[in-house]
C-alpha cells in the first residue's frame, strides 16, 4: 500500500512540474493565426493586439499586470499601381441647349421642340467598363497621375415616339407608338487625371480625382419596340460626333466611390446643341 502511495505522490508532483514549465517560449506554427512569443515576460501576441503578462509584487503577491498593445499596420502603397476591370453603374443625360427655331434646328428635325426629346427618368443609363486604371506616384502618394482604358456605352431613353432616319439624317415624330425607344452611342475611351489622396497609407483611401478624357465613337443606333413594328435596330451615325472630349471627376469615400463627366460639346455635329453628362457609383479598389 506504502508503495502504491509513494509512486501515486510522485506522478502527482511530476505532473505538477510539467504543468509549470512556461511553454510561452515556443515558436508558433507557420499560418496559426495566434503567434505566441516571451521576451523577459509572457507575451502573446493575437494579429494585431500584443499582450503583455508582468508579476508584480514577487512570490507572495499574486496580482499581474497584464498590458495590451496595438500593432499598426500602415498600408504602403506602391509608386505604380494598377486596378483591373473596374464598372461603373450610372445615369446619362444631356443638357439641351438648342436653338428650336433656328433654321439648322428645323432642318435636322422639321417642327421639333425641346419636349421631343424629354428622356425617361432613371431608365437612361451610362455603363463604363475600364479595362484597366493605373496611378503614378507624383508627390508622397498625396498627388498622383491617374489614367486608363476602356468603353462608354450610353443609352438615351426617350419618352416621345421620335425616330432617326438616315442619308441624310432626320429627326421626325413617328405615327406609331414605341414601347422602347432609345438611342445608343458608344465609345473607346482614355481618361487622363490628378488624383488628390488624402489618406495614402489607407487602403480604403479619401479623395479626390479632376481631369478629361477623350472618346472615339465606334458605335451608335437606334433601338425601338412597338406592337407594329416588332424590335428594330437602326446602325447608322446619324450625324454625331465622332469623338467626344468631356471634363471628369470622381470623389472616393473609404469603399464608395463616385464618378461624373461632363462633354465639351455638342454630342450631334448639326442641328441639334445636346451636351452629354453622366454621373453614377464606381466598383473598383480605388
Amino acid at each position: 500500500m506504502s508503495r502504491q502511495f509513494l509512486l501515486l505522490a510522485g506522478l502527482c508532483l511530476s505532473l505538477s512540474g510539467w504543468a509549470q514549465i512556461d511553454t510561452t517560449g515556443k515558436n508558433p506554427v507557420a499560418g496559426s493565426p495566434v503567434d505566441t512569443i516571451r521576451s523577459g515576460n509572457d507575451t502573446i501576441r493575437v494579429g494585431n493586439l500584443i499582450i503583455i503578462k508582468n508579476g508584480k509584487g514577487g512570490e507572495s503577491s499574486h496580482s499581474d499586470v497584464v498590458r495590451v498593445h496595438r500593432r499598426h499596420n500602415d498600408y504602403k502603397p506602391s509608386n505604380i499601381s494598377t486596378d483591373w476591370v473596374i464598372v461603373d453603374l450610372g445615369f446619362a443625360n444631356f443638357n439641351d441647349k438648342t436653338n428650336y427655331a433656328s433654321a439648322s434646328a428645323q432642318q435636322f428635325a422639321p417642327g421639333a421642340t425641346s419636349d421631343w426629346f424629354h428622356l425617361r427618368t432613371g431608365k437612361s443609363v451610362n455603363v463604363n467598363i475600364w479595362l484597366f486604371m493605373q496611378r503614378i506616384n507624383l508627390i508622397k502618394h498625396v498627388v498622383n497621375l491617374k489614367y486608363g482604358l476602356g468603353i462608354e456605352l450610353n443609352n438615351y431613353r426617350y419618352e416621345e415616339d421620335i425616330k432617326f432616319l438616315k442619308n441624310p439624317t432626320e429627326v421626325i415624330m413617328d405615327t406609331i407608338h414605341y414601347s422602347k425607344n432609345k438611342l445608343a452611342a458608344d465609345y473607346v475611351t482614355i481618361p487622363f487625371m490628378l488624383n488628390f489622396n488624402f489618406t495614402p497609407k489607407r487602403r480604403n483611401d479619401f479623395g479626390l480625382s479632376v481631369g478629361a478624357s477623350v472618346g472615339y465613337k465606334y458605335s451608335s443606333r437606334q433601338k425601338f419596340k412597338s406592337s407594329v413594328t416588332g424590335k428594330k435596330k437602326t446602325f447608322d451615325d446619324f450625324d454625331m460626333e465622332p469623338w467626344k472630349i468631356s471634363w471628369i471627376a470622381e470623389l472616393q469615400l473609404g469603399w464608395l466611390k463616385l464618378y461624373g463627366s461632363y462633354a465639351t460639346k455638342s454630342m450631334f455635329q448639326k442641328g441639334l446643341n445636346q451636351i452629354p453628362y453622366t454621373v453614377g457609383i464606381r466598383l473598383g479598389n480605388w
